[in-house]
């Protein structure tokens, strides 16, 4: 519950992305091409994904059409049909002479028509599977693979069909058949979801993302039911992968810029006094306060741990250091551990308000709001007169999206102290999230006179006015922060150097210049997740796709919690799945160049 530090760099990134129609977004109705011609994933869908479905063989009418669509579609199966025959189905001629007997051999005649016997085979095939006799159907497929005098895509297509319908399904036999098809016929787009469909039911994710991929843009972004597999896909390959990243991977603090965002969200408390017989814990506690206070983050969190080890010797001060631990721990993403030190700490001490407040950001990062709030009442009932509870509960009600009332908490904060800057800034953010512009401008314009030497007036500024497309204004701005970052001891915060990128990126389309900006923050500050995503982003812009999907990595390595892992594998995967068909489908870039001038 930091002031908007690193994420909301991000979240304003991706934002502009999708506004500006920069990138595919699979599963919504604005299909987009990224400059370049490679698609790329960039939404949510807030509809249920729909089961999956193999869909109907060649010639037949679409599974989940109404009866009342019977009619017109056998209609358009006529030959007369200026479109063809629905789904591709070509109305064989009558072949002179064709016999089809139950040992399944033809009667040998010098006349046969081996190409229009195939058909008819696959005809008698398609109208076994209507009558969902798949296993008869899948023989009749066979034999017309037989008898047709070269091979044919759309029997091994139609046999897979078969394949994962029966009972249990034979999804081994679905991707050797799609294999097949696909050799024949590499754009071959029911064979790519049909071997997608039965590489998800194998939770072979990899494989199903790059053949729902394929067939999302080979079909030009129009199939619906493609893209929402992309969706579908991704989101359990996401999972997954991110479920056994974080059994193996070694917790570690996020970036110094995500870490100092988080500390400067409470008010400074002075150091505590030490009894007069100091433990060596206690001397530790106290050297791990002085390293924090340092902006030493990581040495400040290993003092924290062998304090605690060695032994505080009084309640108050055994209280400070589970404040510390506990911290600490959320912020390497062990949640649970981070609650039960938290809770220990107002166990030994009530009043310690900034652990109930701390809690509260626990519980927020677990969903779970209502148990914020009986946090901030608890710490009301011990200290009524902390204006960090209410900053913070301001917090919470801002990501709930009420503003009105995030307003009110922060204007509490700033009339018990003043002196705090980001109960000034977030008050001036949430007015105008809620539509008072002029408030809004004149409280940034207090803040700026009133902290002349705090480059975070002049970054969030900035923002505001870069959402307003000032953009002169915005990187005046973003300059000055920078500006004052550089006067004060190292190491310095980098986002105003990111968020002048960005700005000057949706200005004048400089990407060079962007990525000056963000390869500077992270020569500072080499874990910047909001300099990495925007490198991301703009090599996506350029057709850099590799260079995207080694960025995406990278931000997947700075993710802390599960939800950001989540988010950031959803992007690389996505990334990656492109980039495999553009190898797969070399001449398709300039097909997809066209497609995308014609959707923007």
């Amino acid at each position: 519950m930091s002031s908007s530090s690193e994420q909301s760099v991000v979240e304003r990134l991706q934002s502009f992305v999708s506004e500006n129609k920069r990138v595919i977004l699979i599963g919504t109705a604005a299909a987009v091409l990224a400059a370049g011609g490679v698609a790329y994933y960039a939404s949510t869908s807030r509809r249920p994904p729909p089961s999956p479905s193999i869909g109907e063989p060649e010639g037949d009418v679409e599974k989940g059409e109404k009866k009342k669509d019977k009619k017109k579609n056998k209609k358009r199966k006529s030959n007369k049909d200026k479109d063809g025959p629905l789904l591709e189905e070509i109305t064989p001629k009558e072949p002179k002479v064709v016999e089809v007997v139950e040992a399944g051999q033809l009667s040998f005649n010098w006349r046969i028509d081996r190409t229009a016997a195939a058909a008819s085979l696959k005809a008698k095939g398609n109208t076994a599977y209507q009558q969902r006799k798949f296993a008869v159907a899948a023989d009749l497929y066979t034999r017309a693979m037989a008898v047709s005098p070269k091979p044919e895509p759309v029997f091994y297509s139609n046999r897979a069909a078969c394949y994962v319908n029966m009972s249990p399904p034979q999804h081994d036999r679905v991707v050797a058949d799609c294999d097949e098809a696909l050799k024949l016929d590499s754009s071959y787009v029911k064979a790519l979801n049909r071997r997608g469909i039965a590489l998800e039911a194998s939770e072979q994710y990899e494989g199903a993302l790059r053949d729902f991929t394929a067939a999302t843009i080979l079909d030009k972004f129009q199939n619906e039911s493609s893209a929402q597999s992309v969706e579908r896909v991704l989101k359990k390959l996401a999972s997954k992968k991110a479920t056994e990243i974080l059994v193996t991977r070694e917790r570690r603090l996020p970036s110094y810029t995500f870490v100092y965002a988080y500390f400067s969200a409470f008010r400074p408390r002075p150091l505590p006094t030490l009894p007069e017989d100091a433990s060596t814990g206690d001397n530790t506690l106290l050297l791990a306060l002085q390293a924090l206070e340092a902006g030493d983050y990581i040495h400040s969190m290993t003092l924290t741990n062998e304090s605690l080890e060695q032994g505080i010797s009084w309640d108050a001060g055994k209280a400070e250091a589970l404040n510390l631990r506990g911290t600490f721990k959320f912020l390497i993403g062990d949640v649970q551990g981070a609650k039960e030190d938290l809770s220990a700490s107002t166990d030994l001490l009530p009043s310690l308000t900034q652990s109930w407040v701390k809690i509260a950001s626990v519980y927020m990062e677990q969903g779970d709001p209502p148990k914020a709030f009986q946090c901030f009442e608890e710490a009301i009932k011990h200290n009524p007169n902390d204006p960090d509870i209410y900053y913070h509960r301001g917090q919470v009600l801002f990501i709930m999206n009420d503003f009105e009332g995030a307003a009110e908490n922060y204007t509490k904060s700033t009339a018990l102290d003043d002196t705090f800057v980001f109960s000034h800034i977030q008050l001036a953010v949430a007015q105008y999230k809620s539509g008072l512009l002029a408030n809004s401008m004149a409280t940034f314009r207090r803040t700026l006179k009133a902290f002349p030497q705090r480059s975070e007036p002049q970054n969030y500024y900035g923002e505001l006015l870069l959402d307003q497309q000032r953009f002169q204004d915005a990187v005046d701005k973003f300059d000055r922060a920078v500006e004052l970052e550089r006067a004060k001891p190292p190491p310095m915060n980098v986002l105003p150097l990111v968020n002048k990128g960005l700005a000057l990126y949706q200005w004048q389309q400089d990407i060079g210049a962007a990525e000056s900006c963000c390869n500077e923050a992270l020569e500072i500050d080499p874990e910047c997740e909001a300099a990495v995503a925007t490198l991301a982003q703009l090599s996506l812009q350029q057709g850099r796709v590799e260079k995207a999907v080694e960025m995406f990595e990278r931000q997947t390595e700075l993710a802390r919690s599960e939800p950001e892992l989540v988010n950031a594998l959803t992007y690389q995967f996505a990334s990656g799945a492109q980039l495999e068909f553009m190898k797969n489908y070399p001449k398709m870039a300039d097909q997809l160049s066209q497609i995308a001038r014609q959707m923007v």
